[in-house]
């Protein structure tokens, strides 16, 4: 598996799993229904900010965006978001491309790395995340519409770097 800078052309294998896992509505809160031009400008990122994707050949297994988690005097502490193919599951991936934020956010000089909306039932999300050091910092209760849980909070996680 590599990991490496996203281009247009990947997005046509990043959309599919993007769009089955936002329609599932268990762990993003992005809009239901999202064409395949809504969906590429939000995960698409721009400068400063940056979209990658793990391949293996051809095939893209997952995909992360990263960059600062807010603007002016927050632009010091990184954010990300992942998503990986179902199909890809428990191959690694996500443990990949979560070490390759944390050390993306090292090398450009960030002093943390913060996580705004890990679905608290969101599970291996939550074991991954805290097994490469991130710590819960707090919770939002009932801040996500799960599909089939109804109102559960949203995690708020930290870690430097």
């Amino acid at each position: 598996m590599i990991i490496r800078d996203a281009t247009e052309r990947d997005w046509p294998q990043v959309y599919p799993f993007f769009r089955d896992i936002v329609a599932a509505g268990e762990t993003y809160a992005y809009p239901d229904g999202l064409s395949e031009e809504e969906a590429a400008a939000l995960w698409m990122e721009k400068p400063p900010s940056r979209t990658v994707v793990a391949v293996d050949g051809d095939r893209v297994l997952g995909s992360a965006k990263m960059g600062p988690n807010r603007p002016g005097r927050g632009s010091h502490i990184a954010t990300g978001s992942f998503m990986v193919d179902p199909s890809a599951a428990g191959r690694g991936v996500g443990r990949a491309l979560g070490l390759h934020l944390i050390e993306w956010a090292r090398r450009e000089g960030y002093h943390g790395i913060q996580f705004n909306a890990v679905v608290a039932t969101n599970e291996r999300a939550m074991h991954l995340w805290r097994s490469l050091g991130f710590r819960l910092v707090g919770t939002v209760p009932g801040a996500f519409e799960h599909a089939t849980q109804g109102r559960v909070g949203l995690n708020i996680l930290y870690r430097d770097v």
